[in-house]
């Protein structure tokens, strides 16, 4: 049977960020409470990586690493991306890093963002989906 949820990140080879955000969302993972899930790595320099990428439809591609999580549909059989339960809500811990519509992170490099994807971020991202 498939992870009821799938995390697709989206990074490039030779990128500092994208393997940082790689090893934390490991980190994460492989502890108590997140079986439900599994993570892709997509790598956008590559022909599968970019159609995942441009299927995502919802990263900006100035804002690599990214991620979108995405949950099993038993009636289509596929991944969908999670919708955020209050598109455009501030918040305080992912800001300007959460996507808009469906559940997920991209890199915040804005003058107000550092450029990091902290574990804290993949936390409250995530927590909400764990059991």
């Amino acid at each position: 049977m498939a992870a009821k949820y799938q995390i697709r990140v989206f990074g490039k080879k030779g990128c500092d960020k994208c393997h940082t955000l790689n090893q934390r969302l490991d980190k994460l993972l492989s502890g108590e409470g997140y079986a439900s899930f599994e993570k892709l790595y997509y790598d956008v320099e590559t022909i599968d990586g970019l159609v995942a990428f441009a299927e995502s439809e919802c990263i900006n591609p100035s804002r690599i690493p990214a991620m979108l999580v995405t949950e099993w549909n038993d009636e289509t059989e596929e991944y969908e991306p999670v919708p955020v339960k209050d598109p455009g809500a501030p918040d305080e811990i992912c800001r300007k890093s959460r996507l808009y519509h469906y559940l997920g992170l991209q890199t915040d490099y804005s003058d107000s963002g550092k450029g990091v994807i902290t574990p804290k971020m993949l936390k409250s991202i995530l927590d909400g989906l764990a059991a």
